[in-house]
Order: structure tokens, then sequence, then C-alpha cells
């Protein structure tokens, strides 16, 4: 365990699903962790609830999430370099964006013509 809790959090999830596991208990989270969840929860890859101090996450259709290191800070014209490098296609996937207008997906960053630094990616 690292100092980084959405790495930490999002590699769980991950080592859960390559074990063939539906469902992992994330001891430790955070306010940007449950930000990202929440997204993907949106797109239908995962369901999660929080019971007390602790995240129950129910794994379903996500093939990869994973956080980015170092969390790039990147422009809006640049967003799509880095898109291009973490997604396996268009179209397939996202990444996520901490902006100054909030965490969210990156193609309503690049609606809103915003940078900001990249957090994680999940198809």
């Amino acid at each position: 365990m690292s100092q980084d809790v959405v790495a930490d959090g999002l590699n769980q999830i991950m080592n859960a699903k390559k074990a063939r596991k539906h469902e992992v208990t994330l001891e430790k989270h955070s306010k940007i962790l449950r930000k990202i969840l929440d997204l993907a929860k949106e797109a239908g890859y995962l369901d999660y609830q929080v019971l007390g101090n602790q995240l129950k996450v129910q794994i379903a259709e996500v093939h990869e999430i994973k956080a980015i290191k170092p969390r790039y800070t990147v422009a809006v014209k640049r967003i799509n370099f880095y898109v291009r490098r973490f997604l396996p296609a268009r179209n397939f996937g996202f990444v996520i964006v901490s902006t100054s207008k909030g965490i969210m997906k990156h193609e309503e960053a690049e609606k809103q013509n915003i940078g900001g630094c990249l957090l994680a990616y999940i198809y």
C-alpha cells in the first residue's frame, strides 16, 4: 500500500477482476476515488456502496481501470494525444480529467474547452 489512495483502490479492483471475483471491499478511499467510481458507475462499468468507512465495489463490465502516473497536466488541445495513448480504440472507454470545474470525462472537458490533470482511464 502506497500513499496514493486512488491508485491503490483502482489496483485492488483490477486485482479482484483478474482473480475472477465479482466484488471487492476497499478499506481506504477518498472523495476523488468516489468521484472516479461515480463516473464508472454512470457508464455501467461497476457499482459501489459506502458501508461505514468501507467501499464495497461490484465489478460488472470493466476491462481495465487504472490510475495515470504521473498525473500529467494537459491543455485542452493535448487531451486527445493522451486519449490515444491510454485507450485501445476510439469511442471505447474514457479518460478521467480533474479540471477547475470538477472531475469529468475527457469528452466533457473538451466540450467545455478546459484542460486539467489526468487521473485515470477506464474501458
